[in-house]
């Protein structure tokens, strides 16, 4: 079973002014694929407050696989990519390019997108866009590498 944290980072939506769409769209995809979301949580763009949760939720192995919404693009308030990269041992650039480049199947803006992908411990952390159709058509890109990512960082190593 895979276990799941969804972070939407939306200034708009922390404050209440804006449902978060994405997020509860991740949360029925993660059912729909069999994995547990454990937690879902709503902060602001603020790099401090990200790098917090993903800390947390990784370092306390609530979760193998985290899931942030929101804050990849290339507006002054969009940090996720940078506090993300603050907490992980590891990035997988692969993964960051096999999601923009499917992306770029759908619309142009996706190679804007500077979403990261890493590890923290044994828990892989994928920044995904803030739209819920940009956050979809990112982890579906990438959806049937997880649990192998998954496996890897468990120790599981044999081929």
């Amino acid at each position: 079973m895979i276990t799941v944290s969804i972070l939407t980072v939306s200034d708009s939506a922390a404050a209440g002014k804006r449902e978060d769409l994405s997020g509860p769209a991740l949360r029925a995809r993660c059912d729909d694929l069999g994995w547990q979301v454990v937690h879902q949580r709503t902060v602001s763009d603020n790099a401090d407050e990200i790098k917090e949760r993903l800390a947390a939720w990784s370092d306390g192995k609530a979760c193998r696989l985290i899931l942030t919404t929101g804050g990849t693009g290339v507006a002054l308030r969009d940090v996720t990519p940078e506090a993300t990269r603050a907490v992980i041992d590891r990035e997988i650039p692969g993964l960051e390019e096999m999601m923009r480049f499917e992306g770029r199947k759908h619309t142009k803006f996706a190679v804007l997108s500077r979403g990261v992908t890493g590890t923290r411990g044994e828990t892989l952390i994928v920044n995904l866009p803030g739209s819920p159709k940009g956050a979809m058509e990112s982890l579906d890109a990438i959806r049937d590498l997880i649990p192998h990512v998954l496996d890897l960082l468990a120790g599981k190593t044999e081929h």
